[in-house]
């Protein structure tokens, strides 16, 4: 008895007072040995410099520094709060840009701390805030670009060290159903700014579940950053090779000469006892997606962290900002094909592809192995998105219909920058409706919703609208996004994340406008 509470008293003094690091000196020292570099950021400052793992910037310590930053440079810096956190902080959103210069500039977003236990995230942007106020060669690039900026998203979780917000949702799990305020004022600020490239900064984890159960003593993953990029079909196929080709691989050369290792991000999963991998992203209920359908070049950018406590910090944090910067050199370089590509993806009128399934390929996994401390290369299955294949499509409607009483889809939609006219009076209208043929509704709660997979028949029909019914036409900036959301059988639609609720033989409240005939 005596063995068993000393066991659990320090299972809990390691969840009260400290998160246990599972990489070891010998991995660090071999693979990822820290940066040897000035950065006069909050987590480097005197106060910090003792490896304390508690040793982060919280909002007070960014607040100091933003506000120092911009008194000694107003004419490149300046900021703004877009809303606050849950407990009543304030989050602020920087502009940097060259005021005296007006010239039609090229529109960056970046974002850092949605996820409150990645720092490096948020530390990578304010040293990359540091480097362009303070250095001759790099503030040119100012006179080029208006880069927006919001360095702690998620304030609540970052001060405490919590992946989530103070409600317990995963923000970036919450971008198209939106029940944190976080999310809604984020989205506000970026639908407004209408960002031509975009990037989310965060930490991944290393040591994962699955991981353990490969070679003799496990394994970790080789990679100082991951890129992750999107596969959704419903972006344009133009747009998505644009981000690769002019963004993603010159970042991957820019890290190169400082022999950072990278690859396009992956997770794990367990099929049947096989561990097989996913590899990059389809999904816009994360940023990486949801962004890429405004039509902008986008990228969810992840560097090595979670549960590493300091460990090769100062490298974590040169790794972001050396990709930030890159991109901005990118987005300068190659403005005049950004905005032909945003045009192109903008009158793309391809059908919506409402379900799609990834491409399983067999190739050659690497990782460190833990029993041996070398590399090693695993024969392992990965299902690819950027080569997802359709598994449903529907024509294109004119517009999308919802009936009256489904508030909180018509203000999510208008939140996405969607366009929402109301009838003022009846309408007789030609559609399509959606009958629900099969209905699961899950018994667990994810992310504080009851997720509900359904399939549906449609039927055309002419049908009266009262007065109050929301419209929505697929012809507007961020129409791709419709499908997305509005589409019943879709990943991250309403219906899944039960904005809007249903049952088995429901008609549902959402209905697509037939397109004309006429020619």
């Amino acid at each position: 008895m005596k063995r068993l509470l000393t066991l659990l008293f320090s299972v809990a003094a390691i969840i009260l007072f400290a998160q246990p690091n599972p990489q070891s000196r010998k991995v660090t020292e071999k693979f990822f040995p820290d940066f040897d570099i000035y950065m006069p950021t909050p987590a480097f400052s005197a106060v910090n410099r003792q490896n304390d793992f508690r040793a982060f910037t919280d909002h007070e310590a960014m607040m100091e520094y933003i506000t120092r930053k911009h008194a000694e440079h107003p004419e490149f810096l300046s900021y703004t709060y877009i809303g606050e956190s849950q407990k009543g902080k304030s989050v602020p959103m920087l502009t940097l840009t060259n005021k005296a210069v007006r010239s039609d500039k090229i529109r960056v977003w970046m974002q850092g701390g949605l996820h409150g236990d990645e720092p490096a995230s948020t530390e990578c942007l304010l040293y990359l805030i540091h480097m362009l106020l303070e250095t001759d060669s790099l503030r040119p690039l100012l006179d080029h670009v208006e880069l927006r900026m919001v360095p702690m998203a998620n304030v609540d979780g970052c001060d405490r060290l919590h992946r989530h917000a103070a409600n317990g949702l995963d923000l970036n799990r919450d971008q198209t159903k939106l029940d944190a305020p976080e999310s809604v004022f984020l989205k506000w600020a970026f639908t407004e700014f209408n960002a031509e490239v975009a990037l989310d900064f965060h930490e991944f984890r290393s040591y994962r579940r699955h991981f353990a159960k490969l070679s003799d003593w496990g394994v970790t993953t080789k990679y100082d950053v991951m890129f992750l990029y999107s596969g959704n079909l419903n972006v344009d196929a133009g747009l998505r090779q644009l981000t690769k080709s002019h963004f993603v691989e010159p970042a991957k050369s820019a890290l190169d000469t400082y022999e950072l290792r990278h690859s396009d991000y992956f997770t794990s999963r367990e099929v049947h006892g096989e561990i097989q991998f996913n590899r990059g992203a389809t999904n816009p209920r994360s940023s990486a997606t949801s962004y890429a359908l405004t039509n902008c070049v986008s990228s969810l950018i992840e560097v090595r962290g979670v549960a590493l406590g300091r460990t090769s910090y100062k490298r974590r944090v040169f790794t972001g900002y050396a990709i930030a910067m890159s991109y901005l050199r990118s987005a300068v370089e190659n403005v005049d094909a950004v905005r032909a590509a945003i045009v192109e993806a903008d009158q793309n009128t391809a059908p919506p592809v409402v379900k799609a399934t990834r491409t399983l390929v067999g190739e050659e996994v690497p990782f460190i192995d833990l029993a041996r401390n070398e590399y090693v290369s695993l024969p392992s299955v990965v299902r690819d998105a950027w080569l997802s294949k359709p598994l449903l499509v529907r024509d294109e409607p004119e517009a999308y219909l919802i009936l009256p009483g489904h508030d909180k889809a018509v203000a999510n939609l208008r939140v996405l920058g969607l366009e929402v006219e109301v009838l003022a009076a009846e309408a007789e209208v030609s559609v399509e409706s959606y009958k629900v043929t099969r209905y699961r509704r899950s018994p667990f709660k994810y992310e504080g919703v009851h997720l509900q997979t359904v399939e549906t028949d449609t039927e055309e029909m002419l049908r009266r609208f009262p007065p109050g019914t929301s419209r929505v036409r697929v012809n507007q900036k961020y129409g791709n996004m419709l499908a997305e959301l509005l589409e019943p059988e879709a990943g991250s639609s309403f219906v899944f994340f039960e904005v809007i609720k249903t049952r088995l033989g429901a008609e549902l409240p959402v209905f697509r406008e037939v397109k004309s005939k006429n020619p």
